[in-house]
Protein backbone atom coordinates (compact mmCIF):
# COMPACT_ATOMS: atom_id res chain seq x y z
CA UNK A 1 0.00 0.00 0.00
CA UNK A 2 2.83 2.52 0.26
CA UNK A 3 4.07 2.06 -2.98
CA UNK A 4 0.99 1.64 -4.77
CA UNK A 5 1.02 5.83 -5.44
CA UNK A 6 -1.49 8.12 -5.74
CA UNK A 7 -3.72 8.96 -8.87
CA UNK A 8 -4.09 12.59 -10.21
CA UNK A 9 -6.22 12.99 -13.19
CA UNK A 10 -6.19 9.36 -14.38
CA UNK A 11 -2.37 9.29 -14.03
CA UNK A 12 -0.54 7.24 -11.38
CA UNK A 13 1.98 8.88 -9.40
CA UNK A 14 4.64 7.49 -6.87
CA UNK A 15 4.85 8.62 -3.74
CA UNK A 16 8.29 8.43 -1.74
CA UNK A 17 7.10 9.88 1.56
CA UNK A 18 3.86 9.44 3.59
CA UNK A 19 1.00 7.25 2.98
CA UNK A 20 -1.88 7.83 0.71
CA UNK A 21 -4.96 9.33 1.76
CA UNK A 22 -7.85 6.98 2.31
CA UNK A 23 -5.87 4.03 2.34
CA UNK A 24 -7.29 1.95 5.12
CA UNK A 25 -3.77 1.45 6.56
CA UNK A 26 -3.11 4.65 6.85
CA UNK A 27 -4.82 5.56 10.70
CA UNK A 28 -2.90 2.58 11.90
CA UNK A 29 0.54 3.99 10.66
CA UNK A 30 -0.11 7.60 11.59
CA UNK A 31 -1.05 5.83 15.41
CA UNK A 32 2.34 4.13 15.64
CA UNK A 33 4.11 6.87 13.75
CA UNK A 34 2.56 9.39 16.18
CA UNK A 35 3.24 7.42 19.30
CA UNK A 36 6.61 7.37 18.93
CA UNK A 37 6.97 11.14 17.58
CA UNK A 38 4.66 12.69 20.02
CA UNK A 39 3.10 10.83 22.80
CA UNK A 40 6.50 9.49 24.44
CA UNK A 41 8.73 12.33 23.21
CA UNK A 42 6.09 14.25 25.81
CA UNK A 43 6.00 11.70 28.54
CA UNK A 44 9.66 11.51 28.35
CA UNK A 45 11.06 14.68 27.87
CA UNK A 46 8.50 17.56 27.70
CA UNK A 47 6.19 16.74 31.11
CA UNK A 48 9.62 15.74 33.10
CA UNK A 49 10.84 19.48 31.97
CA UNK A 50 7.79 21.15 32.96
CA UNK A 51 7.42 23.55 36.37
CA UNK A 52 3.97 22.34 36.65
CA UNK A 53 1.69 19.87 35.37
CA UNK A 54 1.31 18.92 32.23
CA UNK A 55 -0.47 16.81 29.75
CA UNK A 56 -1.20 15.70 26.27
CA UNK A 57 -4.50 14.04 24.54
CA UNK A 58 -4.22 12.74 21.08
CA UNK A 59 -6.73 11.22 18.78
CA UNK A 60 -5.31 10.25 15.19
CA UNK A 61 -3.41 13.51 14.56
CA UNK A 62 -5.78 15.44 16.99
CA UNK A 63 -4.27 16.97 19.76
CA UNK A 64 -4.31 18.83 22.89
CA UNK A 65 -1.60 20.13 25.09
CA UNK A 66 -2.57 21.41 28.22
CA UNK A 67 0.31 22.99 30.74
CA UNK A 68 -0.17 24.86 34.14
CA UNK A 69 2.24 28.00 33.60
CA UNK A 70 2.43 30.01 30.79
CA UNK A 71 6.15 29.68 29.92
CA UNK A 72 6.16 25.75 29.69
CA UNK A 73 3.20 26.14 27.24
CA UNK A 74 5.33 28.36 25.55
CA UNK A 75 8.59 26.39 25.70
CA UNK A 76 6.21 23.26 24.29
CA UNK A 77 5.05 25.78 21.05
CA UNK A 78 8.96 26.32 20.47
CA UNK A 79 10.08 22.64 20.89
CA UNK A 80 7.29 21.50 18.84
CA UNK A 81 7.89 22.53 14.99
CA UNK A 82 11.78 20.99 15.62
CA UNK A 83 10.46 18.26 16.57
CA UNK A 84 7.88 18.12 13.98
CA UNK A 85 10.32 18.95 10.99
CA UNK A 86 12.86 15.86 12.53
CA UNK A 87 10.10 13.63 11.21
CA UNK A 88 8.69 15.32 7.89
CA UNK A 89 5.76 16.60 9.65
CA UNK A 90 3.92 19.50 9.46
CA UNK A 91 1.89 21.68 11.93
CA UNK A 92 -1.28 22.96 10.68
CA UNK A 93 -1.30 26.56 11.60
CA UNK A 94 -4.80 27.24 10.72
CA UNK A 95 -5.82 25.09 13.38
CA UNK A 96 -3.07 25.44 16.09
CA UNK A 97 -4.14 27.67 19.00
CA UNK A 98 -2.23 29.05 22.42
CA UNK A 99 -5.18 29.96 24.75
CA UNK A 100 -5.63 30.11 28.03
CA UNK A 101 -8.40 27.95 30.13
CA UNK A 102 -9.61 26.63 33.16
CA UNK A 103 -10.31 27.80 36.37
CA UNK A 104 -8.79 31.35 36.22
CA UNK A 105 -9.46 32.53 32.55
CA UNK A 106 -13.14 33.34 32.67
CA UNK A 107 -11.90 35.85 35.60
CA UNK A 108 -9.18 36.92 34.02
CA UNK A 109 -10.32 37.72 30.74
CA UNK A 110 -13.77 39.96 32.58
CA UNK A 111 -11.16 41.27 33.76
CA UNK A 112 -9.55 42.52 30.78
CA UNK A 113 -13.06 43.11 29.13
CA UNK A 114 -12.92 39.75 27.12
CA UNK A 115 -14.61 36.69 27.02
CA UNK A 116 -12.77 33.31 28.00
CA UNK A 117 -10.98 31.77 25.18
CA UNK A 118 -12.63 28.33 23.94
CA UNK A 119 -11.75 25.90 21.67
CA UNK A 120 -12.59 22.83 19.27
CA UNK A 121 -11.27 19.45 19.85
CA UNK A 122 -13.05 16.03 18.37
CA UNK A 123 -16.07 17.93 17.38
CA UNK A 124 -16.98 19.63 20.30
CA UNK A 125 -16.54 23.19 21.88
CA UNK A 126 -15.07 23.30 25.00
CA UNK A 127 -15.63 26.34 27.14
CA UNK A 128 -15.04 27.36 30.23
CA UNK A 129 -18.70 26.81 32.62
CA UNK A 130 -19.95 26.84 35.90
CA UNK A 131 -21.87 24.17 37.97
CA UNK A 132 -25.31 25.46 39.84
CA UNK A 133 -23.18 26.08 42.55
CA UNK A 134 -21.27 28.81 40.69
CA UNK A 135 -18.23 26.89 40.47
CA UNK A 136 -15.29 26.04 37.75
CA UNK A 137 -16.61 23.44 35.34
CA UNK A 138 -15.46 22.25 31.69
CA UNK A 139 -18.54 22.31 29.41
CA UNK A 140 -18.22 20.65 25.77
CA UNK A 141 -21.37 21.51 22.86
CA UNK A 142 -21.28 20.37 19.29
CA UNK A 143 -18.67 22.69 17.49
CA UNK A 144 -20.73 24.74 15.12
CA UNK A 145 -19.09 23.50 12.35
CA UNK A 146 -20.28 19.69 13.06
CA UNK A 147 -23.43 20.56 13.64
CA UNK A 148 -23.80 22.54 10.08
CA UNK A 149 -22.20 19.45 8.39
CA UNK A 150 -23.80 17.02 10.37
CA UNK A 151 -27.40 18.92 8.75
CA UNK A 152 -26.66 19.92 5.69
CA UNK A 153 -25.28 15.53 5.05
CA UNK A 154 -28.92 14.61 6.55
CA UNK A 155 -30.75 17.53 4.48
CA UNK A 156 -28.50 16.04 1.34
CA UNK A 157 -29.45 12.80 2.33
CA UNK A 158 -33.54 12.76 2.84
CA UNK A 159 -33.60 14.77 0.00
CA UNK A 160 -32.15 12.29 -2.62
CA UNK A 161 -33.53 9.08 -0.90
CA UNK A 162 -37.10 10.54 -0.44
CA UNK A 163 -38.30 9.32 -3.54
CA UNK A 164 -36.76 6.03 -3.55
CA UNK A 165 -37.45 4.52 -0.03
CA UNK A 166 -40.97 3.34 0.79
CA UNK A 167 -42.10 5.88 3.61
CA UNK A 168 -41.89 3.46 6.50
CA UNK A 169 -38.37 2.52 5.17
CA UNK A 170 -36.99 6.11 4.79
CA UNK A 171 -38.25 7.00 8.51
CA UNK A 172 -36.18 3.85 9.87
CA UNK A 173 -33.04 4.70 8.20
CA UNK A 174 -33.28 8.43 8.94
CA UNK A 175 -33.97 7.37 12.89
CA UNK A 176 -30.70 5.30 12.36
CA UNK A 177 -28.53 8.17 11.05
CA UNK A 178 -30.09 10.54 13.72
CA UNK A 179 -29.49 7.53 16.57
CA UNK A 180 -25.65 7.84 15.05
CA UNK A 181 -25.84 11.38 15.67
CA UNK A 182 -27.02 11.30 19.36
CA UNK A 183 -24.64 8.56 20.43
CA UNK A 184 -21.93 10.74 19.94
CA UNK A 185 -23.15 14.12 20.74
CA UNK A 186 -25.73 13.63 23.49
CA UNK A 187 -23.52 14.00 26.33
CA UNK A 188 -23.49 16.50 29.57
CA UNK A 189 -24.11 19.89 29.13
CA UNK A 190 -25.15 19.56 25.25
CA UNK A 191 -28.86 19.26 25.06
CA UNK A 192 -28.92 22.64 23.90
CA UNK A 193 -26.79 21.50 20.67
CA UNK A 194 -28.87 18.03 20.37
CA UNK A 195 -32.32 19.40 21.25
CA UNK A 196 -31.64 22.05 17.97
CA UNK A 197 -30.12 18.99 16.05
CA UNK A 198 -33.65 17.00 16.35
CA UNK A 199 -35.68 20.17 15.83
CA UNK A 200 -33.75 20.66 12.45
CA UNK A 201 -34.22 16.72 11.25
CA UNK A 202 -37.43 16.24 12.06
CA UNK A 203 -38.82 19.43 10.46
CA UNK A 204 -35.96 18.61 7.36
CA UNK A 205 -38.03 14.96 7.09
CA UNK A 206 -41.13 16.76 7.36
CA UNK A 207 -40.48 19.12 4.47
CA UNK A 208 -39.33 16.61 1.63
CA UNK A 209 -41.57 13.91 2.43
CA UNK A 210 -44.36 16.12 1.75
CA UNK A 211 -42.15 17.34 -1.91
CA UNK A 212 -43.10 13.81 -3.00
CA UNK A 213 -45.64 14.80 -5.19
CA UNK A 214 -48.24 17.78 -5.33
CA UNK A 215 -50.38 16.16 -2.59
CA UNK A 216 -48.73 16.89 1.00
CA UNK A 217 -48.34 13.50 2.55
CA UNK A 218 -48.47 14.51 6.01
CA UNK A 219 -50.01 16.85 8.56
CA UNK A 220 -48.15 17.66 11.50
CA UNK A 221 -50.35 15.19 14.02
CA UNK A 222 -50.11 12.21 11.04
CA UNK A 223 -46.17 13.04 10.78
CA UNK A 224 -45.53 13.01 14.30
CA UNK A 225 -48.22 9.75 14.55
CA UNK A 226 -45.76 8.47 12.08
CA UNK A 227 -42.45 9.17 14.20
CA UNK A 228 -44.20 8.01 17.35
CA UNK A 229 -44.25 3.96 15.16
CA UNK A 230 -41.11 4.03 14.28
CA UNK A 231 -39.41 4.93 17.82
CA UNK A 232 -38.54 8.99 16.77
CA UNK A 233 -35.16 9.22 19.28
CA UNK A 234 -35.34 11.84 21.93
CA UNK A 235 -32.19 14.29 22.58
CA UNK A 236 -31.50 13.03 26.12
CA UNK A 237 -28.30 12.84 27.13
CA UNK A 238 -26.96 9.03 26.60
CA UNK A 239 -23.22 9.77 28.22
CA UNK A 240 -23.00 11.48 31.42
CA UNK A 241 -19.36 12.35 31.55
CA UNK A 242 -20.02 14.60 35.26
CA UNK A 243 -17.88 12.43 37.24
CA UNK A 244 -19.18 13.47 40.71
CA UNK A 245 -23.22 12.70 39.99
CA UNK A 246 -24.94 10.12 40.98
CA UNK A 247 -25.13 7.05 38.44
Amino acid sequence: MLKAGIMEDGLEHPVEVGTPQGSILSPLLSNIYLHYVLDLWFQRRIRRACRGEAYLFRFADDFLACFEFKSDADQFRASLGERMEKFQLELADEKTRHIEFGRYARDKAQRRGEKPGEFDFLGMTFFCGKTRYRSFKVKRKTSRKKLRQSLARFTDWIRRYRNLLPTGELLRRAKARVNGHLNYYAITDNSDSCHLYMHRTTRATFKWLNRRSQRKSYTWDGFHHALRHVGWPNPRIRVNINPFSPI
